[in-house]
């Protein structure tokens, strides 16, 4: 196989995540399944690669700018790591035919949240709270609470699907952290290299899998390592409701053909 058709998917996939942020990665497992034809076990372990590689090309341009908070970016993340590896097990014991499908309906999920992000594209986050104070000691113990879920959901996402689970993350640090929309979109690519190294290192360590093809997804990291820093670039010159809706229309496109791809061949 020509290694340009890789190489041209995974700009698109990382242009979108740069871009987008929360979303912009979800992409990579449809495109190895139905374009370049992976299977889909092989397909989820490679995403997790080139979509780790692109949000850390994404993310590491942007820390001069501020909007990169790495403190609380970081905190998310490791918060994620045992929903990440929970859901790497998880994902072995499931047909394919049912990871697509499932795969399909959080494609669904997530075109509804980017219109309606597209929406409200400057909503910005309420002014940060300290959730735990030592002096004296107090605790916001439902925001701390609603944190782990989030997080650890999030992680099981990753790990089950092989996508960096950046939608969720998004409104979580607007509404959890208080972070504004930019830095929400920025900070969400370390939360995103974090849960997509945690789960590569379950599913190649701790469950077996079909060997990968290193040439296509070394190609496809890289060429979505450089559409990360391009899409970063991007994003802070483009109307980003218009790329949340443009993306949202073709996810549902995605989705309709996964569901109707899978149904016909089983």
């Amino acid at each position: 196989m020509s290694l340009a058709l890789p190489a041209l998917l995974g700009l698109i996939v990382g242009l979108t995540l740069g871009a987008l942020g929360g979303g912009g990665s979800i992409l990579t497992v449809p495109m190895l399944v139905y374009v370049l034809g992976e299977p889909v076990s092989v397909a989820t372990t490679g995403s997790l690669i080139i979509v780790g590689v692109a949000a850390l090309f994404g993310w590491l341009p942007r820390l001069r700018s501020g909007q990169v908070l790495l403190g609380r970016g970081v905190t998310f993340g490791v918060l994620g790591i045992l929903g990440a590896l929970l859901g790497a097990h998880l994902s072995a014991a499931v047909p394919p035919e049912i990871l697509m499908l499932s795969f399909a309906s959080v494609m669904l999920v997530v075109a509804g949240l980017m219109w309606r992000r597209a929406g409200h594209p400057e909503v910005a986050g309420h002014e940060p709270v300290l959730m735990i104070s030592w002096r004296p000691f107090r605790c916001d113990c439902p925001r701390v609470l609603k944190l782990i879920v989030t997080a650890s959901g999030v992680g099981v996402l990753t790990g089950f699907l092989g996508v960096g689970g950046g939608f969720a993350v998004v409104p979580a640090l607007v509404m959890v952290l208080g972070l504004t929309m930019p830095e929400a979109v920025a900070t969400s690519l370390v939360v995103i290299t974090i849960n997509s190294a945690t789960a590569l290192f379950a599913r190649l360590a701790l469950v077996e899998s079909e060997p990968l093809d290193w040439w296509l997804i070394g190609t496809f990291t890289l060429a979505a390592g450089l559409g990360g820093v391009i899409g970063g670039r991007v994003a802070s010159r483009l109307p980003s409701s218009q790329l949340s809706k443009g993306f949202a229309v073709m996810l549902v496109l995605v989705a309709t053909y996964s569901i109707a791809h899978t149904a016909l061949t089983t």
